[in-house]
């Protein structure tokens, strides 16, 4: 994700209203997210679609590595061979 510019990343609600299209196209464009600001606060955030993919996949990929290292931790795993003995074993049995 590229890094967001306080001057050009932070819209007011009111400007992305009037502005929605133009902004849109830019993020299609590969620009970083916009921050939409309500009464001077973040109100949200809006992503390209490609970017939101991504980050959704990173989660789901960082989600797994952890499971698996929990399993790790508290032995449940499996040397090769095994692995191997037990998949076999599995075909035989369809």
């Amino acid at each position: 994700m590229k890094l967001i510019s306080v001057s050009d990343d932070i819209v007011r609600i009111r400007e992305f209203k009037a502005q929605i299209s133009r902004l849109l196209r830019r993020l299609a464009n590969g620009s970083s997210p916009l921050i939409v600001t309500q009464n001077g606060r973040a109100a949200g955030v809006v992503l390209a679609p490609a970017e939101y993919d991504r980050l959704c996949y990173r989660e789901q990929l960082l989600g797994s590595v952890c499971a698996r290292a929990v399993d790790a931790n508290a032995g449940r795993v499996m040397d090769t061979a095994t692995l191997r003995e037990r998949l076999g074993e599995r075909r035989k049995a369809r």
